[in-house]
């Protein structure tokens, strides 16, 4: 075998970019702390705002799509119906979930000795 071989691989091409880069310039944006220093970052209270905001319009979606049905649009059926029941019973119970995660977070952080 040569000594003076090299094999010719274009290793960046074949590298694929991943969500925790770090810093090669790919086509996915890099997810490092930039939100800390970045004063234009969305706030945590924006961000429970909008999940709140969210879950609102999910809970209320089945309500509209009932009347929409009962008043005989033909845009909307039962079943589009019953898929938003089911999709707001979903999120009733990861908000639900979320809280008691965030409410034992905050007690673990509250018991922490300083």
């Amino acid at each position: 075998m040569n000594g003076n071989y090299f094999p010719n691989y274009d290793l960046s091409s074949r590298i694929a970019g991943a969500k925790f880069d770090t810093g090669i310039s790919y086509s996915m944006p890099s997810v490092r702390m930039d939100g800390v220093n970045n004063s234009e970052a969305v706030s945590f209270k924006q961000v429970l705002g909008n999940i709140a905001d969210n879950l609102n319009e999910e809970i209320n979606a089945p309500d509209n799509l009932l009347k929409d049905a009962m008043q005989g649009n033909k845009n909307v059926d039962i079943h589009d119906v019953m898929v938003a029941m089911a999709k707001s019973e979903i999120s009733v119970n990861i908000a639900t979930q979320l809280t008691g995660k965030v409410i034992n977070a905050y007690d673990r952080i509250m018991q922490l000795n300083i």
